[in-house]
């Protein structure tokens, strides 16, 4: 009789702890998201783009959901983030909460080389705006990380006059 007793006791403390632990609001928690990027394999010298500001949106909220990361302005070769290689573009702390959107606001000094011959890479709204990645991501506790792919592969458009756009096709990794 004292073993089930015993028993219930241990069981009842056990659902007590992990109920108090599962009900605790994760929003009084902030996380440490860190953005990182790489790129798939494309036949070119370089592509270049001039990232200037990362935003994370964390709530849907589109006024006061936005957080601008302490970004790593300058200008990234993406053909060096290939075969496993990445870089830290931005860190911040927001409310640990799902991350809705990202965007990657770009500068003016954003090209491609081909054949050792430098092109400027238009961007359609890439300064104005930022280029948009919308994701649906829990944080998990205290730091997480987002592993952006920027496929050049697929972003890269010649237009009929011989100009060159960059429509981007991010992914979460």
């Amino acid at each position: 009789m004292k073993r089930i007793a015993l028993s219930l006791s241990l069981l009842v403390a056990t659902v007590s702890i992990v109920f108090v632990a599962c009900s605790k609001d994760n929003n009084d928690n902030p996380t440490t998201v860190k953005v990182r990027m790489t790129d798939a394999p494309f036949a070119a010298d370089e592509v270049n783009v001039d990232i200037q500001q990362i935003r994370v949106n964390y709530n849907g909220d589109s006024v006061n959901g936005w957080a601008n990361l302490t970004t790593n302005v300058g200008v990234y070769n993406l053909l060096g983030l290939q075969n496993g290689v990445d870089t830290l573009l931005a860190v911040g702390v927001i409310p640990t909460s799902t991350v809705k959107e990202i965007r990657f606001v770009l500068g003016t000094n954003n090209s491609i080389k081909i054949g050792g011959v430098v092109f400027p890479l238009t961007i359609p709204s890439g300064s104005e705006s930022g280029l948009k990645l919308k994701i649906n991501k829990q944080l998990n506790g205290n730091l997480d990380s987002l592993l952006i792919d920027f496929d050049a592969a697929l972003s890269i458009h010649q237009t009929g006059n011989g100009d060159y756009q960059l429509k981007p096709v991010l992914k979460l990794k």
